[in-house]
């Protein structure tokens, strides 16, 4: 069959969507400044989608720095990759600094968080290890996991007593290969807010061999006494092997880290392909991220306005009577009970259009069938009174769905022309 005709046939998972939400659900253009208000089709919105958790995009002394970077460096500096003339003392300052404060003994800075981690599990890993991975993790996760033919364990998130036993599984497939354990989570789990149980995974190392590789992009900067992540919040940061984390959230940039030993990060450094065979990050970026992580870590204060936000959106959801799960963190999602996927449609179409919020929404395969999820993102830049309205918003709607108003086949109606209408 002709490659192109089959993709034409199947257009993928998201793909077979495109015609009805492009524009809408997916590839939504916001307009005005990153931060709770901003522009959707001409309509002014309550936005919860941005993870610019610190509000370090529309900070004006960082705004400042960053064109200062700019004006230094151009964005052309440095060309080619790091290991071949892209190297900068810049680049080696971020790492040193970023290994300082997740306290490890060295760091390697990624140009794409999602290559960099999907480049790490195929760096790591041979045919004969063994990779245990839970069943929330980020697709960047899975794609690096996907890329090898060695044995693979899910365990489901959480549940402790079934982590135990998938990894005794995997132990003793190892062993009979002589192969190594690779057990990979999410610290912070990007879509339901829970920390994964670091704390007693780390305490399994007492009785089996295995390495404890943690992606913490939701928890870093945002989770944990100073901000470290999930591993730190429960106490263990010192029993993780590696950590890796993204500048797209707290940091509000582009980029990440992996952070672990020196051998094994040095290692890294020279043998993952997706950073020694492309450009390294612009130097204007790294010393924009490093003048960012600077400035959370000599601004504890920022955790705490971001906190001010987050218990009270969530204590006043779980008092409204909706479900926000389990959450510890300030990925806040909210699970609404659908009858269908019109239903599911037509609720999410009222959420923008009736209420104005705009939010990201999760639904099946993604998450449970006869769910959709709607997930807010708190920032410091939301206010007490955004989180009143949005929590009545919600009420509302679940009230909506209960009486029935999204079941019907008529189309919500959008009183905002597509900007691309004639």
């Amino acid at each position: 069959m002709d490659i192109f005709k089959k993709i034409e046939s199947n257009p993928g998972v998201l793909g077979q969507w495109s015609k009805m939400g492009h524009g809408y659900f997916m590839f939504p253009k916001l307009e005005g400044d990153l931060g709770p208000n901003m522009k959707f089709r001409g309509k002014e919105m309550l936005n919860w989608s941005i993870t610019n958790y610190f509000g370090l995009a529309n900070n004006e002394e960082i705004k400042a720095y960053d064109l200062e970077a700019a004006k230094k460096y151009g964005f052309s500096t440095p060309m080619g990759s790091r290991l071949m003339t892209g190297e900068t003392a810049i680049h080696e300052q971020l790492e040193s600094e970023i290994a300082d404060f997740v306290q490890k003994e060295d760091a390697f800075v990624l140009n794409s968080f999602y290559q960099g981690m999907v480049s790490i599990i195929d760096c790591l890993c041979g045919r004969d290890d063994v990779i245990l991975y839970n069943s929330d993790i980020h697709a960047s996760i899975h794609d690096g996991i996907k890329m090898h033919t060695t044995k693979r364990l899910i365990f489901k998130q959480n549940d402790i007593e079934n982590i135990e036993s998938q990894l005794q599984k995997a132990c003793e497939h190892a062993k009979e290969h002589d192969g190594g354990v690779l057990l990979v989570t999410e610290g912070t789990i990007g879509i339901s807010g829970r920390l994964a149980p670091l704390d007693k995974i780390a305490a399994l190392k007492e009785k089996y061999d295995f390495r404890l590789l943690v992606e913490d992009a939701h928890g870093f900067g945002t989770v944990g006494p100073n901000g470290l992540g999930a591993a730190e919040q429960l106490g263990v940061q010192d029993k993780i092997d590696l950590q890796v984390g993204t500048f797209g959230k707290a940091l509000g940039l582009i980029g990440g880290f992996v952070a672990g030993s020196e051998k094994v990060i040095n290692y890294l450094r020279y043998n993952m392909r997706s950073q020694t065979f492309s450009e390294a990050l612009p130097a204007a970026i790294t010393a924009s991220a490093l003048n960012r992580l600077r400035y959370v870590r000599s601004h504890p204060e920022l955790r705490k306005q971001l906190w001010d936000i987050v218990v009270p959106l969530q204590k006043g959801l779980r008092e409204a009577g909706l479900d926000i799960g389990q959450t510890e963190s300030p990925v806040t999602p909210v699970y609404v009970s659908v009858k269908n996927m019109q239903e599911a449609v037509h609720t999410m179409v009222d959420l923008r259009e009736t209420f104005n919020i705009f939010c990201m929404h999760i639904i099946y395969p993604y998450i449970q069938q006869g769910k959709v999820m709607v997930r807010l993102i708190p920032t410091v830049l939301h206010t007490q009174e955004n989180v009143a309205y949005t929590i009545k918003a919600l009420s509302s709607l679940t009230q909506n769905i209960k009486a029935g108003k999204y079941t019907d086949d008529k189309p919500i109606k959008n009183d905002t022309e597509d900007e691309n209408a004639e």
